[in-house]
């Protein structure tokens, strides 16, 4: 079903084709493959609402009930009623300290299965490849697990632990590989893949829009194409895929087609810039692995001029301690003030997060001009940069409008980052809840449906994860849940 070349006239699409391999595309990929979820018999939840709704229809799956009911009047940490729901059967009671087992029990069942293809550019895993191992995980660990083989059971194997309950990237890579091993998901996943163009195709196309000037007669999404499909959908349309695939023979260009395809490329791909002027030169950069990658070639050290990072999320402070760590000279600018509540480090309970917080303090009390006990570093509250110079300079502007120029080796601007959709038309701007606005994760996610998190704009076309909002791995495993209860009801319009 995957050629490559363009020649695809006598091509069956695939029901589904998930685009990313991380955390929701791996997720999904188990439930699609038959393992099915039903309440525990015996189990009981201890929300008594939640219960009494469990009890109505307990020979029925989870994925064949009504979710909107079932997940009605749920409360906690995420704003999709479909994450709390599936969080809650998974973990019952967690946000209250709880340690109840979870309620669900999972059968195979090969006949519900529905076959996919995911893609994906790394092995499974998605951007949890691109995080330094030795990096600790934001959420707690048993938070990172994924269905029916719980994150704990495996690192006790590996005879390690939590730390403060967290967990490092390089074992959650781990546990994400051994998890499609181990659930015999691999023949379902092509790596090393780069989605270049998804279009939606009139299969029986009207004549009037076939000429070529004519394609986007409807949107930006509507294209035709003179083809043959073994193709049984009702609605006439497919979806097109394509990209380049990277083999032991190199690259090569591939094409499929999908009745439906699942957006799960997270928003990691590419960082947030400043604007400012001089930020294209080659001492500046974006990411923290070129901070690791410079440390590692030795390009910079403690005698070195002072390197500049901007930003206050996690991953700036995960620089701070990086170059911290290797006594390199720091300059820490950010436009809040270090009380700000908006400020990430004042949402963290401190037991559980003590390196941040010292990250927090050293904001606090190396402030100028109150040089504190922190040798190498200096913090900058409400400071912006201006611009960057060829000659390793930069000018920063605190919040009175005063500027000074300050000498540093690197630049490293770590202020977020956005999804890279520019595989989707107009960069899927008109997918978006606000369709003047590119898509972010915290600020504008994808319009989609709260109960099957299908497009509200396009049929077919799902968004999963940080794209549709959800951005915690316990949370977008609900994503999941609700693309293949919406896409088996699809299949099966009238279940038991």
């Amino acid at each position: 079903m995957l050629r490559s070349g363009l020649d695809q006239s006598n091509a069956t699409p695939f029901p589904v084709v998930i685009i990313g391999n991380g955390p929701s595309g791996i997720c999904l990929s188990h439930l699609l493959s038959g393992n099915i979820p039903y309440v525990r018999r015996g189990s009981v939840h201890p929300n008594p609402i939640l219960q009494r709704k469990l009890e109505e229809t307990p020979e029925l799956s989870i994925l064949d009930q009504d979710l909107e009911y079932l997940s009605e009047g749920l409360e906690g940490r995420s704003s999709s009623p479909v994450a709390l729901l599936f969080d809650a059967l998974l973990r019952p009671d967690t946000d209250f300290g709880g340690t109840e087992d979870s309620v669900l029990t999972w059968w195979h069942q090969p006949e519900k299965a529905i076959p996919h293809l995911v893609l994906g550019k790394n092995p499974p895993g998605g951007a949890w490849h691109s995080i330094e191992g030795s990096m600790f995980t934001l959420s707690q660990g048993n938070w990172m697990s994924l269905p029916d083989l719980p994150f704990k059971d495996w690192l006790s194997k590996k005879k390690r632990g939590f730390r403060n309950n967290r967990t490092t990237a390089g074992d959650i890579v781990q546990y994400y590989q051994y998890y499609v091993a181990k659930k015999e998901l691999k023949k379902n996943f092509l790596c090393g893949t780069i989605v270049t163009s998804v279009k939606k195709l009139s299969v029986d196309a009207d004549p009037s829009c076939s000429k070529p000037e004519q394609r986007t007669c409807s949107s930006p999404w509507d294209f035709s194409e003179n083809l043959q499909v073994n193709h049984h959908a009702d609605s006439g349309r497919l979806f097109k895929v394509d990209g380049l695939v990277s083999t032991i023979h190199g690259t090569q260009p591939f094409s499929v087609y999908a009745e439906n395809v699942v957006l799960a490329t997270g928003t990691y791909d590419s960082p947030s810039w400043l604007g400012a002027a001089g930020e294209h030169l080659s001492f500046v950069h974006h990411t923290l692995s070129a901070l690791e990658e410079a440390v590692k070639n030795k390009e910079i050290g403690p005698m070195s001029d002072p390197v500049l990072i901007v930003g206050a999320g996690l991953t700036a402070a995960d620089a701070v301690l990086f170059a911290h760590h290797y006594n390199i000279p720091i300059i820490h600018a950010f436009r809040r003030r270090v009380h700000d509540p908006a400020l990430i480090f004042n949402q963290l309970p401190r037991m559980m997060y003590p390196e941040y917080h010292k990250v927090h303090q050293m904001m606090e009390e190396q402030a100028i001009p109150c040089p504190g006990p922190y040798e190498y570093y200096v913090s900058l509250p409400e400071h912006r940069v201006v611009s960057f110079t060829e000659d390793r300079k930069c000018i920063l502007c605190d919040k009175n409008g005063r500027q000074k120029i300050h000498n540093i080796s690197m630049a490293f601007v770590l202020i977020g980052s956005n999804p890279n959709l520019s595989y989707l038309p107009n960069n899927g701007v008109d997918l978006a809840i606000d369709s003047d606005q590119p898509v972010s994760s915290k600020r504008n996610p994808m319009d989609v449906d709260p109960f099957t998190y299908e497009s509200v704009q396009e049929k077919g076309l799902y968004a999963v994860g940080p794209l549709a909002g959800d951005n915690f791995v316990r949370f977008v495993q609900g994503g999941a849940l609700a693309v293949a209860s919406s896409l088996l009801k699809k299949v099966n319009p009238n279940p038991p």
